[in-house]
């Protein structure tokens, strides 16, 4: 697989990165030896951006990465890791917590769950509020250069907190929602990132499978799936939507692709400092995805996309409208 290499000074990673959030959470029921079995596949494919979050499954995603990673070359693996995000008992979100005493003590437990003595990019899963980003990154900082970690992160952060934090040290990428559905970054955020040499890991280029070619109207969701609360899979939105995959379906079909390959390639074609995170959880949906990575992308073909998937063509926000103040990369 290519590589692409993240930020000016970062590591060099796969063309396509590797999202497991799926694995523990958010999207209903998965296997845990499928997991495994998913993951090594795509270490064997040539991936080796592995993103995780201390909080996917309450450490479960953590302790099925270090399963995976048992007998592997740990070096040949960039880890990324999400923390700050609090939840309870249940499942439900109660907010971020991203003072340098928590930085600290996260960072701890994910080294313990993760099996590793590193973690290659650590970053708050979202700003908070209450503590000034220069805090947060300072105190990473200090993680750095006492070994633990190798380089940081953002996520879902706005172009005037990714000047700052950068301002502190060096931040090598940016993790945010991008695909053909998602293109709110494209506006103020990507100019800002690539002025100061960040990249970005986009996250969500399936949209949570409404890009995936696999939606239907009639699919059934499990009650703690995200998607029964995501503005996009209600109602009118819904079918709208689905509508514009059509659409793609039409691009896809021409060229002998998938939707989801069609997708993808349209986001890893943004730009080379641009990194796809793939989320898929069984082998074959990975089989699928990793054929974008060679699927290029002539210019007809991005104005086909692009006629096909117009910006701002979405139905729906990305989140529920309580989540959505929560992200600064909206404001």
């Amino acid at each position: 697989m290519d590589t692409r290499i993240l930020g000016t000074d970062g590591p060099a990673v796969s063309a396509l990165g590797l999202g497991l959030m799926g694995m523990s959470d958010a999207y209903g029921t998965a296997d845990d030896t499928e997991s495994i079995a998913t993951v090594h596949a795509a270490l064997d494919a040539g991936i080796t951006l592995l993103d995780t979050g201390d909080f996917y499954g309450m450490g479960h995603n953590e302790m099925l990465l270090r399963d995976a990673l048992r007998g592997r070359d740990r070096d040949k693996a960039v880890i990324s890791v999400k923390f700050g995000a609090q939840r309870d008992a249940f499942g439900a979100m109660l907010g971020v917590d991203a003072r340098p005493s928590a930085v600290k003590t996260s960072l701890a437990y994910s080294l313990r769950r993760l099996g590793t003595d590193h973690i290659d990019i650590y970053r708050p899963a979202r700003l908070d509020p209450a503590v000034p980003i220069e805090e947060t990154v300072g105190a990473i900082a200090e993680m750095v250069q006492a070994g633990l970690v190798r380089r940081i992160g953002l996520s879902e952060v706005g172009a005037q907190t990714l000047r700052r934090a950068h301002a502190v040290h060096p931040i090598v990428d940016l993790q945010i929602e991008y695909s053909l559905l998602s293109r709110s970054l494209e506006a103020e955020i990507l100019p800002t990132a690539r002025e100061l040499g960040i990249g970005i890991t986009a996250y969500g280029v399936l949209s949570r499978g409404l890009l995936s070619g696999h939606w239907s109207r009639e699919r059934e969701l499990g009650g703690r799936d995200f998607r029964r609360h995501s503005p996009r899979f209600q109602g009118e939105n819904l079918d709208h939507n689905l509508a514009l995959v059509d659409a793609l379906r039409t691009v896809a079909d021409a060229r002998g692709a998938t939707v989801a390959q069609v997708a993808i390639a349209w986001v890893a074609a943004q730009g080379k400092d641009i990194v796809p995170l793939v989320g898929a959880r069984r082998r074959d949906r990975l089989t699928e995805a990793l054929a974008a990575e060679t699927l290029a992308l002539s210019p007809a073909d991005l104005a086909a996309i692009e006629r096909a998937v117009p910006a701002d063509s979405a139905a729906g926000t990305r989140y529920a409208a309580a989540q959505m103040t929560h992200l600064d990369s909206e404001h």
